[in-house]
């Protein structure tokens, strides 16, 4: 399984704002945005920070998604 963020950033896009808007509003660093944008993986005190900024839930940020092999691996 893998992370992805892609309902953060439908969030951001829904609520008109850029992700240097989210940085400074959560009070998290260039770094930790940078990895979100990868997908890459982020400390819990950075997910709840951009939860508690955007008065959202953690599902409504991150979802967990299946890697491609073990995609094939199921068929």
């Amino acid at each position: 399984m893998r992370v992805s963020y892609k309902k953060l950033w439908k969030l951001l896009i829904d609520r008109d704002m850029k992700k240097r808007d989210l940085q400074t509003i959560a009070g998290i660093s260039s770094s930790s945005i940078a990895k979100l944008s990868k997908n890459e993986y982020v400390s819990m005190d950075v997910l709840v920070k951009v939860c508690v900024a955007l008065k959202a839930d953690i599902s409504d940020v991150i979802e967990l998604v299946p890697d491609e092999k073990e995609e094939s691996e199921d068929k």
